[in-house]
């Protein structure tokens, strides 16, 4: 009989859940207007919003990429 390898198990780190930003901190809600906190993407149109980083915003959609101003 053949002698069975053994294996090297690799201990996991344990998963940690993304944070996700809610439809409620996006928009502001005054009586009975709506209004976007954040900047949509000019390509895309008004149904993709921009992600905010710490010099330049980004559309996920197409890539589209504005930096900030010093």
């Amino acid at each position: 009989m053949a002698k069975k390898k053994k294996r090297k198990t690799k201990e996991s780190k344990p998963k940690t859940p993304k944070k996700r930003k809610h439809a409620n901190t996006r928009y502001e809600v005054s009586g009975t207007s709506v209004k976007r906190k954040n900047r949509t993407c000019p390509k895309c149109g008004r149904a993709v919003f921009l992600a905010e980083h710490k010099d330049r915003m980004t559309c996920g959609q197409c890539g589209f990429t504005e930096f900030k101003s010093k």
